[in-house]
């Protein structure tokens, strides 16, 4: 029996650039969309299997676009994302590919470059011509933009890997004060690498249980007695050892772990302290700005201070200048629900940040923390002895301790006993100890003490 046979279809063959620029252009922009720019990206990556042609790809980023949409509002906001990409467009050659990534995320794929020259001297021409002011409904705008470079097939093989190589490099020049171009480079894909690994880490460390307190004692200098202790955040990981803060302590503020790193923090010294031998030694404990803009502040005190079984007047939370700017009105609700517990607020690293004397004047504070940089100098530069005095003055009028932070040597001590300080903290007196050693540091000090006194009968 006779059948009639289906004619065989031959595949359709991919869309060359000028198809894909005409089937699928952003709206708002002219450009290419994100999927049609990533189209037209891994075809350039395909043709170049067996004899890799090489080619840049360059992520662009306006530095100012979210500032812009904030106080202008999105009408002049869209404006300028159309302005820009006629910028763009009016840099390109004829063969190359612009698109919008999203939002104010920009590429421009140069498919026919000879040199890496023609990739660095398009995105000089580019940051230079997005500096100028843009004109936009009245306004006068200025943008600016950050551009990353990546070459195929030097830095990746794959249009994912090319795009994260591009994004890592416009990251860094970001990072380095925007305005600028930047070449990708391998480290900073390890970099990247191990910023992603500490973060997945940092977010199993409270449940691990790999988070415990160190303690570093300060002084009464008029005394030498222990009056306190402050809590010290310290990370016990399983490959690295002990991890200073200051080596995860950003990425937790940045990642959004700072507000439940605190709490377990506030938790565990109010209950480590009320094991202490001595009713009357304090401990102070770091408030980070996330904690001190949350309203709930002085519940999760209250809560600590009931679950450790510590008595209000022996906490007292450390505040930075910087975190009471970020809003000023809760910070200020904030110290106020605290004192009235009974616990004490004191002002870290003044000196360092905004120091306002209405700081001083308008928050309920106990102490202001000097910084160590001007301990450091006290003995070397009149102008730092003369801060300190200074601040130990108003201190003293206004009724606030003055503790001098970063103490390391006798000399130290006296002059800052001189210009009138009340406490002292630092290497001298203590490093920073474990919990278990606290006991045996309080007695050392306690049997020094009598001695000096039967000295003297």
């Amino acid at each position: 029996m006779n059948q009639s046979l289906t004619p065989l279809r031959r595949p359709a063959a991919p869309p060359d650039d000028a198809e894909l620029l005409a089937r699928s252009t952003d709206t708002l922009t002219g450009l290419l969309t994100r999927d049609t720019f990533i189209e037209a990206l891994t075809r350039r990556i395909a043709d170049g299997v067996g004899v890799p042609r090489p080619f840049a790809l360059l992520a662009i980023d306006l530095d100012r676009f979210k500032s812009v949409n904030d106080t202008l509002g999105h009408p002049v906001g869209d404006a300028l994302l159309r302005a820009a990409g006629r910028r763009m467009r009016a840099c390109i050659r004829g063969g190359d590919l612009a698109g919008r990534i999203g939002g104010d995320e920009f590429a421009i794929l140069l498919p026919h470059m000879a040199t890496e020259t023609e990739a660095t001297g398009l995105a000089a021409r580019l940051v230079e011509l997005m500096a100028r002011p843009f004109l936009l409904d009245g306004h006068t705008v200025v943008a600016g933009c950050s551009i990353g470079i990546a070459v195929f097939p030097d830095d990746a093989h794959d249009s994912t890997g090319l795009l994260r190589c591009a994004d890592l490099a416009l990251y860094q020049a970001k990072a380095e004060g925007r305005g600028g171009m930047r070449r990708f480079v391998p480290a900073l894909r390890d970099r990247a690498d191990a910023r992603r690994q500490m973060e997945s880490e940092l977010r199993a460390a409270i449940a691990l249980g790999q988070f415990e307190l160190h303690y570093q004692p300060h002084v009464d200098i008029s005394s030498g007695r222990v009056a306190g202790f402050e809590a010290l955040l310290r990370w016990r990981h399983p490959a690295r050892g002990l991890v200073a803060p200051g080596e995860f302590i950003p990425l937790a503020e940045e990642i959004g772990l700072m507000v439940p790193i605190g709490e377990w923090v506030l938790r565990t010294a109010c209950r480590e302290a009320a094991a202490w031998p001595d009713e009357n030694i304090s401990v102070s404990v770091n408030v980070s700005a996330a904690q001190l803009a949350r309203r709930d502040l002085a519940d999760q005190v209250r809560a600590a201070l009931d679950a450790g079984g510590l008595a209000p007047r022996r906490l007292e939370l450390e505040v930075t200048e910087t975190a009471l700017l970020h809003d000023t009105a809760t910070a200020l609700d904030n110290c106020r629900a605290v004192r009235a517990l009974g616990v004490r607020v004191s002002l870290d690293d003044f000196g360092t940040g905004y120091s306002s004397l209405t700081q001083l004047r308008d928050f309920p504070l106990d102490r202001v923390k000097i910084d160590r940089s001007f301990v450091l100098e006290i003995e070397n530069r009149p102008d730092s002895a003369a801060i300190v005095r200074a601040v130990a003055g108003l201190g003293s009028a206004l009724g606030l301790r003055t503790t001098a932070e970063g103490v390391e040597t006798a000399s130290q001590l006296t002059a800052l006993r001189a210009s009138g300080c009340t406490d002292a903290q630092g290497f001298l007196i203590s490093r920073p100890i474990p919990a278990s050693e606290l006991a045996g540091l309080l007695a050392s000090t306690r049997q020094a003490e009598t001695e000096k006194v039967e000295s003297m009968a």
